[in-house]
């Protein structure tokens, strides 16, 4: 009797026990249902429908916003210049974030220094950033067009040339988020072992062998990290182009959530824009995937 009684008492302890940390889970799970998982069903049924903010009332119109959208002129250009602003912004961010890790890891002294003045500009809200930006790049009272006078040459209504308002934006965007991809790669090189590097200086290796087959290898998960964040993160991109060209001029800078906000949200046409929601997820997940399975295995 007392052995069956242990081992009830046993099993009533082991029951609670994982009873406890799903209780405790369970308000968690409960957020992120009300805030993730709806917001998503919301999403993706209302994109099979016509629906309008204004009129209240909608009907089901099945794949009319989808043909709508993929058949647009203006929307194929948004999803043009959202893949190639995707594109440089990670390689250009990726590229300098980790030459700028390697560069503030040799040091031996200053590196906090360093850390913190290079993380500035990632602090800043974006906003902020791209008023700031506005200004300094002003066709009539800017400091680069003034330096650039002061040269002798000729400067540019940064803003609102096509040859210059993509390229601008690209390069905030680098300016402001080469810091996140250096902390990232920077703390990654932490974990190289300088074991490592001194057996290949003995061997010869010379600081370029070194980075190539030392550094990044060991680092290489760090980089397909930043570069899946990055690319989820630079297609995104909005707040910079409303402020800063509203997606002009000719629509050069137009992307797809510029495109939504002006022909969908704007006119509080949901479905239309909850359709243009659907397009982009599967756009950023094509253009993840390879990162993705990287990261699996």
């Amino acid at each position: 009797m007392k052995k069956t009684k242990n081992a009830e008492n046993v099993s009533s302890v082991t029951s609670n026990n994982k009873m406890f940390p799903r209780l405790m889970i369970s308000p968690t799970v409960l957020v992120l249902l009300v805030m993730t998982a709806y917001p998503v069903l919301f999403t993706i049924y209302y994109s099979f429908t016509n629906y309008n903010y204004v009129k209240k009332s909608y009907k089901f119109i099945g794949l009319e916003n989808f043909v709508k959208l993929l058949t647009n002129h203006n929307f194929q250009i948004a999803i043009w210049n959202t893949v190639k602003f995707c594109v440089l912004a990670m390689v250009f961010e990726v590229s300098l974030g980790l030459l700028l890790a390697v560069f503030v890891n040799s040091f031996k002294r200053g590196q906090k220094v360093l850390r913190t003045l290079f993380l500035l500009p990632y602090l800043l809200p974006n906003i902020t950033i791209a008023l700031t930006w506005k200004m300094m790049l002003s066709n009539n009272y800017g400091i680069v067009n003034q330096i650039l006078q002061f040269f002798g040459l000729k400067g540019h209504n940064w803003f609102m040339e096509v040859g210059t308002a993509f390229g601008s934006i690209v390069m905030i965007d680098v300016w402001q988020n080469v810091p996140f991809v250096f902390l990232m790669l920077y703390a990654t090189l932490q974990t190289v072992s300088a074991d490592q590097y001194e057996a290949a200086r003995i061997d010869g290796a010379n600081g370029w062998q070194m980075f190539w087959k030392i550094t990044i290898p060991n680092i290489s998960g760090g980089i397909v990290l930043c570069a899946l964040l990055r690319t989820i993160d630079t297609f995104r991109l909005f707040d910079k182009v409303n402020v800063l060209t509203g997606g002009g001029p000719a629509g050069s800078t137009t992307t797809i959530t510029q495109y939504l906000y002006n022909y969908g949200i704007k006119n509080l046409k949901f479905g239309f824009g909850s359709a243009g929601a659907i397009i982009m997820a599967v756009l950023v997940l094509v253009l993840s995937s390879s990162y993705i399975k990287r990261t699996i295995k």
